[in-house]
């Protein structure tokens, strides 16, 4: 892509992008620093977006040792599909401006926490589908370690779910810098998290399971990052 074009050069659809070497690199990383723990503390349930970079980062994970015995094949879950674009699919910032200036001009005043562009959704459609996720994960692997592969608005706004937060807060966060390839974001059971216990972090975007292996670490976004 070079500056000032319009659009973003992919080949295929973003879902149908695969896995870099170097990502296989960074999955196969994270799979060994999960095998490294006590099977104790190794995911149980493995659960992944339908994209099928995300399923082979999930798969080479397991591969690598990196989940606990006796865990099945990952779950493929489209409620863990990054948020999608509609229209402004495959354009970059200057083409979003210069094709549907209409849009540019409705998420600077909406924000991208509420801007649906048409066909696409807002986070806080892509929240709604979580919402519903979670509630799976409660209801079918309630006291199991469950491991979820997926994508940057992904991790952020389940990280908005589960810690309660405004979207100043999420916002906030999401400016401090990309979710890092294969990085790990952890919660563990609190008791003290309220009156009934609950999920605290543990670990935010941890690069550590990469470097430890001497990966390179990379924040790459999905290839839509221009709307995001």
């Amino acid at each position: 892509m070079t500056s000032g074009s319009t659009h973003i050069d992919i080949a295929d659809r973003d879902v149908d992008v695969p896995l870099s070497v170097l990502g296989e690199h960074q999955a196969r990383a994270v799979g060994d620093w999960f095998a490294a723990k006590p099977v104790a503390e190794r995911p149980e349930i493995v659960l992944t977006s339908p994209y099928r970079r995300a399923q082979t980062t999930a798969n080479l994970i397991r591969v690598a040792g990196g989940v606990a015995d006796g865990t099945l094949d990952p779950i493929v879950d489209e409620r863990l599909r990054e948020k999608e674009f509609g229209i402004l699919d495959r354009l970059t910032r200057t083409g979003i401006e210069q094709l549907y200036p209409e849009q540019a001009e409705f998420r600077r005043l909406l924000g991208k926490f509420y801007h649906r562009p048409p066909a696409g959704e807002s986070w806080c459609d892509v929240i709604l589908r979580l919402r519903s996720a979670l509630d799976t994960i409660s209801l079918h692997h309630g006291g199991k370690r469950v491991l979820i592969v997926g994508h940057q608005v992904v991790v952020l706004c389940l990280r908005y779910l589960i810690e309660n937060m405004t979207e100043q807060q999420i916002l906030a966060v999401d400016a401090e810098g990309d979710v890092a390839n294969c990085s790990v974001t952890e919660y563990a059971l609190d008791a003290r998290a309220g009156a009934d216990g609950g999920l605290s972090l543990v670990r935010y975007n941890s690069v550590a399971p990469v470097e430890d292996a001497g990966a390179p670490v990379t924040s790459e976004p999905d290839a839509n990052v221009a709307a995001r």
